[in-house]
């Protein structure tokens, strides 16, 4: 057993190094490599998608915010850490906080903690008073949470961990500001009855329509997104706001893997009232890529899509604006889609990406669906200020 003198000792050798080079930039994406390297649920991710978070030319973050990483070295200069922070200034909270994320470490808590602990002291200088993780330095449909149940082949940008992770975060003393749930179906399951009943009755509106998106006219589904997401979401979030550029963008570069028939809108009188976004489940393919994607994988990706396509699709997205809200939508959105859907028999799974227990709604939504609990994530919150009240996400009326 390591005396007090020895404990200090050996965390005065771990040194943290910030990253610059692109030798800096390797060594923080290979940690993951050596972490996961017997666990074949890993998939390891795209290195430009992790870069491109640290990339002022492509995280469109940096316009209101800063972030840093580092990789922690043992005294024998061997990589056995590493971690991002950032300042989000469109991250509202109770109190000025900042965010941690990207977060890989060996299972020894003197390590976290001191990651943890140089985090905390670069935030306080930002002038943060708490810090979330581990999270994104960007949207939340990416890298969001620490996984604590359900550990299987993860979802396309979405966090994956070993299990002591959570042992990592807890004794430090974060708290979970929130749990995220991911829920699962089978397709070709029938969707309960009042869903009929409901399509029926707003079907008699023929003001109502629901169609897919067609590649073509990415420009105007954009638009539709950024108007039903602002309406439906934006105050949910610090009141950010998306532009319909930026979903415009978005859609663009999912278009290699876009299936047109997975991803709806609603209208009525042709105004944009509710979407439900889908993508088929992208690291089917992106698991043979070792983390590359560059000519040779998008020429496999091409031939894999026409010959290999994924039997799993994945929700990414569902809304519908305040003033249709409860009044049938939902269930006359999720029916239409899946009389193609199912009918065509396009996919086996569907897979929710991750719902706020604060959103007691859209649980239920996902519930009466006939869903079962995939896999639950869990946001941390640690609150610098030790002697005050910790309190956990509210809850959505």
């Amino acid at each position: 057993m390591l005396s007090l003198h020895g404990r200090i000792d050996l965390v005065l050798a771990m040194q943290m190094h910030e990253v610059h080079t692109e030798a800096d930039k390797k060594l923080f994406r290979e940690l993951a490599v050596d972490i996961y390297k017997d666990d074949p649920n890993w998939i390891r991710p795209l290195d430009k998608d992790i870069e491109e978070v640290f990339d002022e030319q492509k995280n469109k973050a940096f316009r209101k915010g800063v972030c840093k990483r580092w990789i922690l070295k043992n005294e024998q200069g061997k990589v056995i850490g590493r971690i991002a922070a950032f300042v989000n200034k469109k991250y509202k909270e109770d109190q000025p906080t900042g965010g941690i994320g990207f977060f890989e470490c060996v299972d020894d808590q003197g390590a976290a903690n001191h990651m943890f602990d140089h985090c905390k002291q670069w935030l306080q200088e930002q002038g943060m008073e708490a810090m979330d993780g581990p999270i994104n330095f960007g949207e939340r449909d990416s890298w969001w949470g620490l996984q604590v149940e359900g550990f299987q082949e993860p979802l396309y940008k979405m966090n994956y961990n070993r299990p002591y992770y959570q042992q990592l975060f807890e004794r430090y003393g974060f708290q979970v500001f929130y749990y995220q749930l991911c829920y699962s179906l089978k397709v070709q399951n029938k969707l309960q009855d009042k869903f009929y009943h409901t399509h029926d009755e707003v079907s008699q509106d023929k003001n109502f329509s629901a169609r897919h998106i067609k590649k073509a006219e990415l420009d105007k589904y954009g638009k539709d997104f950024a108007y039903i997401y602002n309406k439906a979401w934006a105050s949910h979030f610090g009141g950010k706001q998306i532009d319909d550029r930026t979903v415009t963008k978005m859609m663009a570069g999912m278009k290699p893997v876009m299936d047109e028939e997975v991803m709806w809108f609603a209208y009525y009188k042709d105004e944009p009232v509710a979407f439900w976004i889908n993508l088929p489940d992208v690291n089917q393919f992106f698991k043979h890529f070792n983390g590359k994607l560059g000519l040779l994988q998008k020429l496999r990706l091409l031939w894999m899509k026409s010959f290999n396509k994924p039997n799993r699709f994945t929700g990414l997205v569902f809304g519908v604006i305040p003033e249709f809200q409860s009044k049938g939508v939902d269930g006359y959105l999720i029916v239409e889609a899946a009389n193609v859907i199912q009918g065509k028999r396009l996919y086996e799974d569907f897979e929710m990406q991750w719902i706020g227990d604060w959103n007691p709604k859209m649980m239920k939504i996902a519930e009466s669906l006939g869903t079962t609990v995939s896999r639950r994530l869990a946001t941390y919150r640690y609150l610098f200020n030790r002697n005050k009240e910790f309190k956990r996400h509210p809850v959505l009326s």
